[in-house]
């Protein structure tokens, strides 16, 4: 099982105890989950109040935001404790599952409600992505809401999870890879294929020009 986990004798202290933790059967177990769970609706809730304002989303909506993401983290973690190399703390390991959850539940949330608006901060991270580069806040607001469209109508449900992560949630590449699963190169063929769609939407459209600069 080498290839699968590294030994205790490898592991920090804190980390090799909640592995034999979380691998022991019975009321020992059970015990670690509940601790584990109760660090991930922490980690949850203060993302999630981060994040969360900017979308409109507070009060028990939020909280019930947290807890899934928490719940969802907690799966995924357990799904994967062999994966874990001791690359990290295990609580480091574990977090980056958690903010993912809390990043994809709020990028869904927004998808389902198009009408609450990302703040600027957001979105500027897109048009860069695509060579244009609007000289006035008229022009700057309508290819905002073009490049929406063409996220929420191109992309397939998965390229717009990698998308939207990635791009407008801010989640870090390698946390998007340990928490979905594929590799690298599956992310940056995603991400390529995502671009080249969306670069083609707006082109249509007249937001790009065949001599506008490819965005990387």
């Amino acid at each position: 099982m080498r290839e699968a986990a590294v030994s205790a004798s490898e592991l920090d202290a804190e980390s090799a105890q909640w592995l034999q933790a979380l691998a022991e059967p019975g009321a020992a177990r059970e015990a670690a989950l509940a601790r584990l769970h109760k660090l991930l609706v922490r980690i949850a809730q203060g993302e999630a109040a981060r994040r969360g304002p900017r979308l409109a989303i507070s009060g028990p909506e939020l909280d019930d935001l947290a807890y899934q993401a928490a719940a969802d983290a907690l799966l995924a973690i357990t799904g994967k404790l062999g994966q874990f190399r001791g690359e990290s703390r295990f609580t480091t390991w574990a977090y980056k599952f958690v903010i993912f959850e809390v990043s994809a539940k709020i990028g869904r949330h927004f998808w389902r409600h198009p009408a609450v608006p990302l703040g600027t901060e957001d979105w500027e991270r897109l048009p860069a992505r695509f060579g244009f580069d609007p000289a006035h806040e008229a022009e700057w607001r309508d290819l905002a809401a073009a490049v929406r469209r063409a996220v929420d109508t191109e992309l397939t449900p998965r390229q717009r999870e990698v998308f939207v992560a990635i791009v407008v949630n801010g989640v870090p590449l390698d946390t998007l890879v340990l928490s979905l699963g594929p590799s690298r190169n599956a992310i940056y063929k995603m991400m390529f294929d995502a671009r080249r769609k969306l670069r083609a939407a707006l082109a249509a459209n007249g937001y790009l020009t065949d001599d506008s600069p490819r965005g990387s």
